[in-house]
């Protein structure tokens, strides 16, 4: 079997499922490489307009596991040759987290990576580096603070504590909380929305521009915003957004080239 699932629906929306449900999900250089095969697919894939993620099972993924730590520790690691975690990041279109479970370490950061978070009330997260010797890995401490301000990303990452969904929600790590049954419809229902009414060439370009304008001067993303606009305005997303909003009817968007 597959380790990550890759199902895209015919309104546009691809569910990703990290598939390890009897290791809880567990994170291992064999699901990472599957994983960025996976998105790679739903990026270059034009029927795709809107990715969630979860995981199978009980858990979203609670990081590495099945001895993994055990044999690093023993070894190292060593980060030849494996992708770079911020291809999550750089994904082109609005990725969605379902977090059904146990969420941590390299799952947290993952999570953290989504661009939008649905939470069950029954899931768990927690940085939990701290606890195994380790330094925030791949980016987190870049992430995190842009997610939730310093004070909560210091205490999240210094303390690798449980954090139960109600304060996710209440600090910001994820948009919405919802009972387990109705969490995978839920977040569908939302990207279904998203692919359904936003142009997929606009959703690209906002998602460049929040991650970019974190690190810019003002007027140098006010700028960018100027030159992005000039040219979206002559495409065909932006007519047919028009012409649909004019006649009253669902746009038809072309897909993301």
């Amino acid at each position: 079997m597959p380790e990550v699932l890759l199902d895209v629906n015919s309104d546009g929306v691809a569910l990703i499922t990290l598939n390890r449900p009897e290791q809880n999900n567990s994170w291992t250089p064999e699901l990472e490489g599957e994983f960025y095969e996976v998105l790679g697919a739903a990026d270059r894939d034009p029927l795709v307009r809107v990715a969630v993620l979860t995981g199978a099972g009980r858990m979203f993924c609670p990081g590495a596991g099945g001895g993994r730590l055990e044999e690093i520790a023993e070894s190292g690691i060593d980060y030849t040759g494996r992708p770079q975690f911020i291809r999550t990041l750089q994904f082109r279109k609005p990725l969605i987290a379902a977090i059904n479970g146990g969420c941590a370490g390299v799952g947290f950061i993952q999570a953290m990576m989504c661009d939008v978070r649905f939470m069950a009330s029954t899931a768990r997260l927690s940085t939990a580096f701290a606890r195994r010797g380790l330094p925030g890995e791949h980016a987190i401490s870049w992430v995190l603070p842009r997610i939730v301000g310093v004070e909560h990303a210091m205490d999240l990452l210094l303390s690798a504590r449980t954090v139960t969904a109600d304060e996710a929600l209440r600090i910001g790590l994820v948009s919405r909380v919802v009972e387990l049954e109705t969490l995978l419809p839920t977040a569908i229902d939302y990207a279904r929305d998203i692919a359904a009414n936003c142009a997929p060439e606009a959703l690209a370009v906002i998602k460049q521009q929040v991650w970019t304008d974190l690190e810019a001067p003002l007027e140098e993303s006010y700028e960018r915003a100027l030159r992005a606009t000039e040219a979206a305005s002559r495409s065909a997303s932006f007519r047919e957004g028009v012409t649909a909003f004019s006649e009253r009817r669902p746009p038809n968007f072309p897909g993301l080239t």
